[in-house]
């Protein structure tokens, strides 16, 4: 901060108005006010509590990586579930005031949730838990269980390898002691001639066993008061896993980040339920529209020939993919729902398996692309006109169809002029593309814009939780690349 104080400030205040204000807003939180470097937000949910918070870390890796080590700016995130009193312009209570030791505890870039939070969310996160046992903190009467969020499911993986593979030395170091005892035994002891009397020999000396971990429990859950400051300094040392992190087991409703890490394996072509696809000749169109700043300007696009899958991936075709141990998870739910809880790595993961097991360029689509096949020959708002119709989308109040924990199967309403089932509503359909605030400097054949490293991706279509808003062929949206998230599935496409 005193190497560059305005610079530094005024770099705070565009990552509340671009990334924290919104990300709250987006998880159902509000924003209840910002402390100078840090903020108080609370949440009706836990998990959407943890969510954001995922999120913003891992927004926030993104913006550092262009960034000089001594200019990167990190948060420090307490999640805490207790009860607070709710002003104009202020919260109070023990709620908050653990959350908050709970930040002050946590290293820069992390997430530091209690055990109230963790009794909550344990079931319903794809992240990893590692436990830091009871920690005393200050002001606090009685000690709080505190646990570190994994976004990463690798890192998680990598630590009980890094377990296992100390437990196993130390076997073998065991073993290698005993052998060593046992040789020096056989000789070291003097050789007896054949009319010596037998003498007692003295028991061998016991050899220390390898320690096994001590499995933690964690303690009973205690309204949800996070507190988030952000700090600027150089890369601090990350203290070193405990030896028995836990794991939230995956459950598609709701959903954390991670970084698949298993790679596409290789299977018999025959063996593979290929997705049912659309051949489109290609054209010109006119992409966008003037509702919303993001889809300005409207600008006419050339898209080649390709082919687009007929439905969003279902569950039963994505879980083929994890049989194969070539995606990140299994899937829950019907088999002809579409698949829910995906990260667009997961996507890329599914797409990759699949091109390469069927020996075809399977992918997923540009934005150009999703939306030239969204309209289906039209340039209305839907594509069936401009009014909205109830009953043709997926959505929120959109249709006779109750709303669940999860969409619709595929293929439950009309498919557009093309021939294509659920392009609005159902799920949100990740797109190859970075994401970009404006098409201002977009391709206008109908690639994807890509850069590298880019920390967030396109996602279109809205979902059976969101308004006919979003349903609209023109609306656009992002999200975290590596953070999954209940209502976002994808479709794939087929270059010729």
């Amino acid at each position: 901060m005193e190497l560059d104080e305005e610079g530094t400030h005024n770099r705070v205040k565009r990552i509340e108005r671009e990334l924290i204000e919104p990300s709250i807003s987006e998880h159902d939180g509000k924003l209840v006010k910002t402390t100078g470097d840090g903020f108080i937000a609370i949440f009706d949910s836990p998990v959407e509590a943890v969510r954001c918070s995922i999120v913003i870390q891992q927004n926030l890796v993104g913006r550092n990586a262009a960034l000089a080590k001594d200019s990167w700016i990190e948060y420090r995130i307490g999640v805490n579930l207790g009860d607070v009193i709710v002003e104009a312009d202020d919260v109070y209570g023990d709620g908050v005031n653990i959350a908050s030791r709970l930040e002050g505890i946590a290293e820069p870039g992390q997430v530091f949730i209690s055990g109230g939070i963790y009794e909550q969310i344990k079931h319903k996160l794809v992240c990893g838990y590692e436990s830091l046992g009871d920690r005393h903190v200050k002001n606090i009467t009685d000690p709080v269980r505190v646990y570190r969020v994994l976004p990463d499911p690798a890192a998680l993986q990598q630590n009980r390898k890094r377990r296992e593979r100390i437990l196993a030395l130390l076997l073998i170091l065991a073993l290698l002691i005993i052998a060593g005892g046992t040789l020096w035994q056989m000789l070291g002891q003097p050789r007896k001639s054949a009319n010596q009397a037998s003498a007692p020999v003295s028991s061998p000396v016991e050899v220390p066993k390898a320690p096994a971990p001590a499995a933690r429990q964690p303690a009973p859950p205690s309204p949800l008061s996070p507190s988030v400051a952000p700090t600027q300094q150089q890369a601090a040392p990350r203290p070193e896993p405990s030896p028995a992190p836990k794991q939230a087991a995956p459950l598609p409703p709701s959903a954390s980040p991670a970084t698949p890490t298993s790679q596409p394996t290789t299977q018999p072509a025959a063996s593979i339920r290929e997705p049912e696809m659309i051949s489109l000749r290609g054209g010109s169109f006119a992409m966008g529209s003037n509702e919303d700043v993001s889809e300005k300007p409207v600008r006419q696009v050339t898209v080649k020939p390709f082919a687009m899958a007929k439905f969003p991936v279902s569950v039963q075709e994505w879980n083929a993919c994890a049989k194969a141990k070539a995606c990140g998870f299994t899937a829950s739910g019907k088999d002809d729902a579409p698949v829910t809880n995906v990260s667009w790595s997961d996507a890329k993961q599914y797409a990759a398996w699949l091109a390469e097991t069927t020996r075809k360029p399977y992918r997923l689509p540009s934005e150009a692309e999703w939306e030239y096949a969204a309209r289906g020959g039209t340039q209305t708002r839907y594509w069936w006109g401009d009014q909205f119709q109830p009953g043709m989308v997926n959505c929120r109040n959109c249709s006779d169809i109750p709303a669940v924990d999860q969409p619709a199967k595929v293929g439950s309403l009309k498919p557009n002029p093309f021939g294509l089932f659920d392009m609005g509503g159902g799920v949100d359909q990740w797109v190859e593309d970075c994401w970009h605030k404006t098409y201002q400097g977009a391709p206008a054949d109908g690639s994807a814009w890509v850069e590298n490293e880019c920390p967030s991706h396109v996602i279109r279509s809205g979902s059976w939780r969101k308004d006919s808003n979003y349903a609209r062929t023109s609306n656009r949206g992002s999200y975290d690349t590596n953070v999954r998230y209940p209502t976002h599935g994808f479709r794939v496409a087929l270059s010729p």
